[in-house]
């Protein structure tokens, strides 16, 4: 059994490269009895699981099919998706995890999470996070028309990048505290958000920190049946 990590895609219909690139990646491991965690932002936006569109549903023909060969999808929302359900996920037999996830993988602990609550110094974001990710709130937008979500959607992320911009790299990052209270009581923490691939060995244990997906090139997390681990850098060529 081969265990595969990935996290911020941002796949989208802007940027059908990034579509192509998934797509490949499937058809990589379409036959390794894989088991893919897909840890948060999987799509830059998600306004709902009653969203379709011809770009999607080729991406979920290839789930289905990537699915019916054995393998495993699980996800958890990001920052970008966190509307995301489980009414998407069971076209292909997906299956949605809690924002913290704990993994046995040969008598090793994996916690698993996207990484943006680990940002503690982000106060501002905090703030928001918490009251976009009530779930009465959540539930109330869910039943809003899909034009309105698409606005407010394009409102957040045009929002978002302008915060980015006066915010110092160090605010963005996770904080050491943080990362501290959660890894005491495993071996591994996986995540990603933050966009800066890295393995950090922080005395016993590990933070392995995903990567973001870009036009040609993706970092993947492969733990191989061997408990072999390896923090790739994979580039397309199309």
């Amino acid at each position: 059994m081969t265990y595969l990590f990935i996290s911020d895609l941002h796949l989208s219909p802007d940027h059908p490269r990034l579509v192509r690139g998934f797509l490949a990646l499937l058809d990589a491991y379409q036959h390794k009895n894989t088991r893919l965690y897909i840890l948060g932002d999987w799509f830059n936006a998600w306004i709902g699981d009653d969203y379709t569109a011809p770009w999607l549903d080729e991406i979920v023909t290839a789930l289905q099919r990537f699915t019916a060969a054995n393998n495993q999808i699980y996800f958890q929302v990001g920052n970008r998706d966190f509307a995301l359900g489980k009414k998407f996920l069971q076209l292909f037999n997906g299956i949605l995890l809690p924002d913290v996830y704990s993994l046995d993988i040969n008598q090793q602990k994996f916690r698993l999470e996207h990484g943006d609550a680990l940002c503690t110094d982000d106060i501002a974001y905090q703030r928001f996070r918490k009251v976009i990710r009530n779930p009465v709130l959540l539930g109330l937008l869910k039943r809003t028309p899909l034009s309105f979500r698409q606005k407010l959607a394009n409102g957040f992320r045009k929002k978002s990048s302008e915060t980015k911009q006066l915010k110092s790299d160090d605010i963005m990052d996770v904080n050491a505290q943080a990362v501290e209270n959660v890894i005491s009581q495993v071996d591994f923490l996986i995540h990603g958000h933050t966009h800066r691939p890295e393995i950090h060995q922080l005395q016993n244990k590990q933070r392995i920190v995903l990567g973001d997906w870009r036009a040609d090139s993706a970092w993947i997390l492969e733990i191989s049946p061997q408990n072999h681990y390896q923090l790739e850098f994979k580039q397309w060529r199309y």
